[in-house]
């Protein structure tokens, strides 16, 4: 009897900026229980490319925040030998993808997508939206379908982007008559878990609000930021009565004490008064950096040899250059480009 085939996951970050623990809670340590579980063949794309399409006038800061991404990836454990960490520019096939699927899709169901209408509404484009960033659900299942990848790890707010792809999928099979393209599955965080809070208590936690921990803070800087979070307002005395809900500071022990039993009595104290804002937030510092100081050494282990790490970069895309041009290969065969053959 043949072994059932390994499914085969597509995930990765746009290198923006080094990454932060909404990251690591959000997506970051699914992607690494998933890579140690030996069910999946892994790749993690850094999407430099999708980058570009709104950041095309300043490359320095992709290739800057490249090899930052890369770090903050093997710190967490990304294991190079279980998953293919590749750059989405050294695979030429994805290119030649995306414009063979651009011909298949209509610029209104482009804008249509309900995740670029709200990027390109945060992103405040107005009437000077680069049509690379239009094309972004295009490029992102050109990267899906060379892989062939069956599960795809997202939020909620990019299941859009994923029907695009199914619906790219059905489309060119149905064309070209032939089953070529594999129609990936979202794979979901558990509720509650897909986003942390700002320092600040906004719902969002971004590098452009500048309210983020990052997996690279050392502990003096971790320590300060933890102090300066944001609590109830009105729990101005040690003995007043203070609100949990809402309060940051209990939102990052819900998601980063193991002690959920010790955490209860901590919000049952801090409720009834007697419980000091300072005290949770040292409290709250030691837990994170327990958590954090195994990724921060791990980090700074890679980092003193980044030209090992670029090695594993090219070690990585090579590899996906292989898988992508069989794809690429096969695309061809379908419409009848492949006059050489």
């Amino acid at each position: 009897m043949n072994k059932m085939a390994k499914k085969v996951i597509l995930t990765g970050d746009r290198p923006t900026g080094k990454l932060h623990v909404g990251h690591y809670v959000g997506s970051l340590k699914n992607r690494v229980e998933l890579q140690n579980s030996g069910g999946y063949d892994t790749y993690i794309m850094i999407a430099d490319m999708q980058a570009l399409t709104d950041n095309a006038r300043d490359p320095e800061k992709i290739r800057n925040s490249l090899i930052q991404v890369t770090l903050d990836y093997l710190a967490v454990g990304i294991d190079p030998k279980k998953s293919t960490i590749l750059v989405q520019s050294q695979i030429p096939a994805l290119s030649e993808l995306t414009q063979h699927y651009s011909n298949l899709v209509s610029m209104s169901r482009l804008e249509r997508n309900p995740t670029v209408k709200n990027e390109i509404r945060q992103k405040n484009f107005g009437q000077s939206v680069p049509a690379g960033f239009v094309m972004y659900p295009i490029s992102q299942a050109a990267d899906i379908t060379a892989f062939k990848a069956t599960t795809v790890p997202v939020g909620d707010d990019q299941e859009p982007m994923l029907e695009q792809t199914r619906e790219i999928v059905r489309t060119f099979n149905s064309v070209y008559d032939q089953q070529v393209l594999v129609e990936p599955e979202g794979y979901f965080p558990p509720k509650g878990q897909g986003r942390i809070p700002g320092l600040d208590g906004n719902a969002k936690m971004s590098k452009s609000l500048g309210n983020a921990i990052y997996l690279s803070d050392d502990a003096d800087t971790l320590s300060k930021k933890v102090m300066s979070m944001y609590t109830d307002p009105n729990h101005i005395h040690v003995e007043d009565p203070g609100q949990v809900e809402g309060n940051t500071v209990f939102t990052y022990l819900d998601i980063f004490d193991d002690d959920k039993d010790h955490v209860a009595e901590l919000k049952e104290q801090y409720r009834h008064g007697g419980l000091g804002d300072v005290k949770i937030k040292r409290y709250l510092n030691d837990v994170l950096q327990a958590k954090l100081d195994p990724i921060r050494t791990r980090r700074n282990e890679y980092a003193q040899d980044i030209a090992g790490v670029y090695d594993i970069l090219k070690q990585g895309s090579d590899k996906a250059n292989v898988v992508a041009n069989q794809t690429l290969k096969e695309v061809r065969d379908a419409i009848g480009i492949n006059y050489f053959d």
